[in-house]
């Protein structure tokens, strides 16, 4: 399946000179240099021995045709994936090289990417950037260092992207099928279009209506996950969605408290028509996104280290924007989280080592019906999740 629009712009991010920790396990630390040479954004999301970094560079000095990011870690973390730039560690040196769609930075330009890791005993913030070969905080006006021509082996630049209109925020999504901000929700329990449900079986599982946290407005649906089979709690959506298409677009607000495990959890769950009512899932496994179909229980991506490595962890202690295009044609589908693309998540017809091989062994096309938000576990795992501005119908449908 090819979805094709045109890409959008990425939000600009903050820099700050702070640090500071949550219960949740959620840190935000953010490194900046002088303005006259560059400046790097530093955002940690961190939980036991795993961390995720997402990074802004600055360029203060000349426009840049092809940039190379320097830093040293001063503690044992370890990098193990990344996207939007090839990152490369040599004991705790590391470097961070464009990608061929992101090489240009322009004076007062930025650069956005992300890495996952491990750490053991200590992960404090580096401080010691450098943008080719000029320390962050340095002048600018060192020739440039031209970075490595070959492209990263694990993130293609994106042949699909998102639509360039999104809707605001809230209810504005169109004419979508479902388009619910949960404004209208009266009570404590899901009400009207939401009914609770345990489609296999109910144990301590929760879900409510939560007036405390929200996206927009003030009111989003909470599910309290419990780990274990028969603790399902979901709050289902009463709209049929069966007429849903060619292609089944989908946007919601997540917000979660607990790294995805390394079992298999689902907190989307989607029944499946092709499959005799059985589900179509969205979740996690080995810490990272992942689909899972129920009636043969293959995933996208493939649970291989390579594979996983083509996901993204689901960052803890912030919303964030999940979105997926259901192809009910063919068995493609793409997915997002915020702007970006999911190399992983990503099935087009041509099975693809270590990625959509195992998804595309059944050819009949998916037919969603029904949408239900909550959590499953098979196996451990407890979470507190919050969904928000939840989005389906047959256009595309913006953060």
């Amino acid at each position: 399946m090819r979805v094709t629009h045109p890409r959008l712009p990425r939000r600009p991010w903050t820099a700050v000179l702070t640090v500071v920790v949550l219960l949740s396990g959620f840190t935000a630390l953010s490194a900046s240099g002088a303005e006259s040479g560059c400046r790097v954004g530093y955002t940690v999301n961190k939980w036991t021995n795993g961390y995720t970094a997402q990074m802004k560079i600055t360029n203060l000095g000349p426009a840049l045709s092809g940039w190379r990011l320097t830093w040293t870690y001063t503690g044992d973390q370890e990098v193990t994936s990344a996207w939007n730039a090839t990152v490369t560690q040599t004991g705790r040196s590391v470097v961070a090289v464009n990608t061929d769609w992101n090489r240009t930075l322009a004076t007062g330009g930025t650069a956005d990417f992300g890495l996952q890791g491990t750490w053991r005993s200590a992960d404090p913030a580096p401080s010691d950037f450098a943008l080719n070969g000029v320390p962050c905080g340095g002048d600018g006006t060192s020739p440039p260092t031209p970075p490595p021509t070959s492209p990263p082996p694990t993130s293609p630049p994106p042949t699909t992207t998102p639509p360039t209109t999104p809707p605001a925020s809230g209810a504005d999504c169109g004419s979508a099928v479902i388009c619910s901000d949960f404004e209208d929700q009266t009570g404590s329990a899901p009400s009207g279009a939401w009914r609770f449900t345990a489609p296999d079986c109910q144990g301590s599982g929760t879900a409510a209506v939560d007036r405390d946290v929200a996206h927009s407005g003030s009111r989003s649906l909470r599910v309290e996950g419990r780990a274990g089979y028969c603790n399902h709690a979901f709050v289902a959506a009463t709209a049929d969605l069966s007429s849903v298409g060619p292609v089944m677009y989908a946007r919601m607000w997540v917000r979660h408290t607990t790294a995805l495990p390394s079992a298999h959890v689902t907190f989307v769950s989607l029944p499946d028509a092709s499959q005799g009512g059985r589900t179509l899932r969205v979740g996690g496994q080995n810490g990272a996104l992942q689909w899972n179909r129920e009636s043969d229980d293959a995933t996208l991506p493939v649970q291989s280290p390579a594979g996983v490595a083509l996901s993204r962890p689901l960052p803890t202690g912030s919303w964030q924007c999940l979105r997926f295009a259901i192809d009910t044609t063919v068995p493609g589908l793409d997915t997002w989280l915020g702007d970006e693309r999911i190399p992983g998540l990503h099935a087009d017809g041509v099975p693809t080592q270590d990625m959509d091989q195992q998804w595309l062994a059944r050819t009949t096309p998916p037919r969603p019906t029904a949408l239900r938000l909550g959590w499953e576990s098979y196996g451990t795992g407890d979470d507190t999740l919050w969904f928000d501005d939840v989005a389906v119908g047959s256009a595309p449908i913006g953060c």
